[in-house]
């Protein structure tokens, strides 16, 4: 976007691979007319290259012979949008999935401007089709977040080009979890993480099955583990709690009560630890709405992401670098 009367130069970056339809309601909602915007594509098989420069967006496809993460890809995209001397304020990451909110860039270009020591600003991702499936549901409700400073933000965000630059962007190993940790290290350098009271992107999940659901789960005890492992002994003990929790309810609890069962089957009923938990997180949540959903999710996706924080044990002692875990 050229710059006039004070208005920032704003890049945008798209991410996605095989997004269809999807894809082209993203690259329409971010108006290539106007700005600068970059898609990368990860291996796609259904034309959204294509598409893509149809639809007016610079387009770069990510170097296949390593494995690929969200975060190279991000990386990438920034590099392409400030190819050719452009000097871009801010650049706004969207996933390929996403629709922006057409007040989005204006808003939060003004409270960037405003405030000029935060470095990530985000707002509101609703998930477009929310009784579609519970899963869809649980989605809406865990990006419903508290406005105000954060310790991180999710995959859609405005950045300060400079603050990104600053810390190297994101860590391209990240296969999970990769926005929390480049937002640690922001952080660690002053900089700030905010959620403002506005609307960002309609999301398409697209979750239907539970087997994606248990994906998805696993793929987010990777990332507790990841992030803990590099900030968890730093000064807000990212994701270190979480780590914990996991290891506790979902592989050490039910590991000793099975144990325990073999010499006294009475311990069995030990496991109604586990339906206690869920009432306890019903009865605490502030909205009740979906509350006995959400709670039940958190109890029992403690078991895939105890999965996902063996997953990335076992490549750590092995030295690999594991493959994106996807749940589409």
């Amino acid at each position: 976007m050229i710059a006039s009367q004070g208005v920032p130069r704003v890049g945008i970056v798209v991410i996605g691979r095989n997004e269809g339809e999807r894809l082209a309601r993203a690259l329409r909602s971010v108006d290539p007319g106007t700005n600068t915007v970059v898609y990368v594509d990860s291996g796609s098989s259904d034309g959204s290259l294509m598409l893509a420069e149809q639809l007016g967006a610079q387009v770069a496809s990510l170097d296949l012979s390593r494995p690929f993460s969200a975060g190279r890809a991000r990386n990438l995209g920034f590099s392409v949008a400030l190819q050719g001397g452009r000097e871009l304020e801010f650049v706004q990451f969207i996933d390929g999935d996403c629709e922006l909110d057409h007040r989005w860039i204006a808003e939060a270009s003004a409270f960037l401007t405003a405030h000029p020591d935060v470095a990530v600003v985000c707002g509101r991702r609703r998930e477009r089709f929310p009784d579609r499936s519970p899963y869809n549901k649980l989605c809406d409700m865990e990006w419903n977040t508290p406005v105000g400073e954060a310790l991180a933000s999710g995959g859609d965000f405005l950045v300060r080009t400079k603050a990104f630059q600053d810390v190297g962007g994101f860590a391209d190993h990240m296969i999970a979890g990769e926005e929390p940790e480049m937002c640690a290290r922001l952080r660690a350098a002053g900089w700030k993480i905010w959620r403002i009271d506005a609307e960002m992107t309609l999301h398409d999940a697209n979750i239907l099955r539970w087997t994606q659901w248990w994906r998805r789960c696993v793929r987010s005890g990777y990332a507790h583990a990841a992030i803990a492992r590099l900030h968890g002994n730093g000064p807000d003990k990212l994701k270190k709690r979480e780590t914990l929790s996991v290891i506790v309810w979902g592989g050490l609890l039910p590991a000793f009560i099975l144990a325990a069962s073999i010499f006294n089957p009475i311990f069995l009923g030990a496991f109604l630890l586990y339906p206690a938990q869920i009432l306890r997180l019903t009865l605490k949540a502030p909205e009740r709405d979906g509350a006995l959903l959400f709670a039940t999710s958190v109890v029992l996706g403690k078991f895939a992401e105890f999965v996902g924080v063996c997953k990335f044990a076992a490549a750590r002692l092995a030295g690999r670098h594991d493959t994106l875990i996807e749940y589409k």
